[in-house]
């Protein structure tokens, strides 16, 4: 049996519609990442299996309970763990205080369960008595997940948890992801931040409401089309860009940092950068460095972007 089910999924708020049709499939014990920019319909797909949200159209279940009936309801939080976006705990307990609330809402103690929070918890333990509202931001989502984790649940849903933290923090929240994945929780993790895709088994690539694809991330990157270059010049960023998209052979141009990632249809690779060199001289660009990238898991999804349907096509995030 899937953990997790979305069946053609959609909801809507008035006039927005935050989620279009969405299914997917997750496996029992497999870390699956949500990936996409803020308002991809993310957080609507969370609060759907928390509960907290009813669809318009289609089914959710976890672990096989329906998440629109009572019965589903209820047992659906008594084996989930849920770390919304936004830190959600009671900023005027102290740590401590919160980790034994929670613990006490699922009838549990937290020395019961200490072993399986142990790892994330002891950073914290010199501050137990300090106000959750006073901590760092890695600290504020140490114990929010110490809280999503003390009643061992069997899924795990974590939306956007690294946005607005430090990088060794960052870093350290997945490898505390990878610990718990080798316990058999079920981890479902949305990001936007796509070099995080990567430390995924299988990623879903979202935009506006929509799932483009689902794979693994090596697949992902292994499917990009065509060959793809960095290019620089001097004079400026956007006037580089405006050329490049007018070139006949780009497929998809995008600002990356300071400089452009630049998709050409197949060409034989010395061919193609010596006419695309000739062009960018034609056109008055100075100094010009071309270079041959291995895509990336961001590349890839730009590049599905630029592909999509012009009657769907979103502006770039």
């Amino acid at each position: 049996m899937d953990a997790l089910v979305l069946d053609h999924i959609s909801k809507s708020y008035g006039p927005v519609r935050a989620v279009r049709d969405v299914s997917l499939r997750v496996p029992r014990g497999e870390l699956f990442g949500l990936i996409g920019p803020d308002g991809a319909g993310k957080t609507t797909l969370f609060r759907i299996l928390a509960t907290l949200l009813l669809p318009d159209a289609g089914t959710a279940t976890v672990a096989g309970h329906d998440t629109r009936t009572r019965q589903g309801m209820r047992a659906i939080r008594e084996l989930l763990g849920y770390m919304p976006g936004r830190f959600s705990l009671y900023q005027d307990l102290t740590v401590a205080e919160n980790l034994d609330f929670f613990a006490a809402l699922f009838r549990t103690t937290v020395p019961a369960n200490y072993e399986l929070i142990r790892d994330i918890y002891e950073p914290l333990a010199p501050f137990r008595d300090r106000r959750a509202g006073a901590l760092s931001g890695g600290m504020k989502q140490k114990l929010a997940l110490c809280c999503a984790l003390i009643h061992k649940p069997e899924v795990l849903l974590l939306d956007e948890p690294t946005t607005g933290v430090d990088a060794v923090s960052r870093q350290e929240f997945w490898q505390v992801l990878a610990q718990l994945k080798a316990r058999g929780i079920t981890i479902l993790v949305s990001t936007p931040y796509m070099d995080e895709a990567a430390r995924c088994e299988r990623v879903a690539l979202m935009q506006e409401g929509q799932v483009l694809r689902v794979d693994t991330p090596a697949a992902l990157q292994a499917a990009y089309p065509g060959p793809l270059y960095a290019v620089r010049a001097r004079g400026g960023l956007y006037p580089l860009l405006l050329s490049l998209r007018a070139y006949p052979d780009t497929r998809t141009a995008y600002a990356f940092g300071e400089e452009v990632h630049l998709s050409l249809r197949p060409a034989p690779p010395a061919a193609a950068e010596a006419e695309l060199r000739g062009y960018l001289a034609r056109a008055g660009h100075a100094g010009v460095q071309v270079r041959r990238l291995m895509p990336t898991i961001e590349d890839t999804f730009m590049e599905l972007l630029g592909t999509r349907p012009a009657a769907i096509a979103p502006a770039a995030p």
